[in-house]
């Protein structure tokens, strides 16, 4: 049996509009555009991210949680988890290699440095955007390998933002550009039809033994 049968199989099992959501919500993600958040101490702050990223289409993210432990907190993130692809790192060297290989460019979020403003900021190719802890922002680690460094504009006395409002703003922004952008930036068919299954496995309680039953009928 074929995972293309198998699919049709379960899609019986699901309502039609589940199925059509899922086929437009695909048309819209992109992995061109991917986030790495590095040791974020608040929860609800790398939970929240990941939450933005489903809203705006990403994806993958990427957690680097090497100082803290599991940052995730399912309650923030809203069910985002299940439609957003989570890696996690033990450290950033690591993160940054794995999406090196996969031909990102590091992109490191701060106020600092000589950034580029938001919304001036071109994309070109795949990037990989960096988002650093509450207080301490990025490590230096981060910030010594990246290739650019963006900021959002401020205009008051404060100098940084929460992380999770950062990212929204910062993924608004870039997701509308690339968007109408000539771009490559959708998933391939293949990627598509991963997700699609994927997706629908999680929508059916008690799956693997409905798929059971499925396979041992042939």
């Amino acid at each position: 049996m074929s995972d293309q049968e198998l699919l049709k199989y379960l899609e019986t099992l699901i309502t039609p509009e589940r199925r059509q959501r899922f086929i437009d919500i695909l048309e819209l993600r992109t992995r061109y555009i991917t986030v790495a958040v590095e040791d974020v101490f608040q929860m609800h702050n790398s939970s929240a991210v990941i939450r933005s990223c489903e809203v705006f289409g990403i994806q993958d993210s990427h957690l680097i949680e090497a100082r803290f432990g599991k940052r995730l907190d399912k309650n923030i993130a809203l069910g985002a988890q299940q439609w957003v692809d989570n890696y996690s790192y033990t450290d950033s060297p690591s993160c940054i290699q794995e999406l090196r290989q996969r031909g990102y460019r590091i992109v490191a979020t701060t106020p600092h440095c000589e950034s580029c403003l938001l919304d001036d900021y071109e994309i070109q190719e795949p990037i990989a955007l960096f988002f650093g802890t509450e207080k301490e922002g990025l490590s230096k680690l981060v910030l010594d390998e990246a290739d650019d460094f963006i900021k959002i504009p401020m205009v008051g006395f404060t100098e940084s933002l929460n992380i999770s409002v950062a990212a929204a703003i910062v993924l608004q922004n870039l997701t509308s550009k690339l968007r109408s952008s000539e771009l490559p930036w959708k998933l391939t068919e293949e990627e598509k039809f991963v997700k699609r299954l994927d997706w629908t496995k999680k929508s059916i309680k008690h799956v693997e033994e409905i798929i059971d039953r499925y396979q041992r009928s042939f």
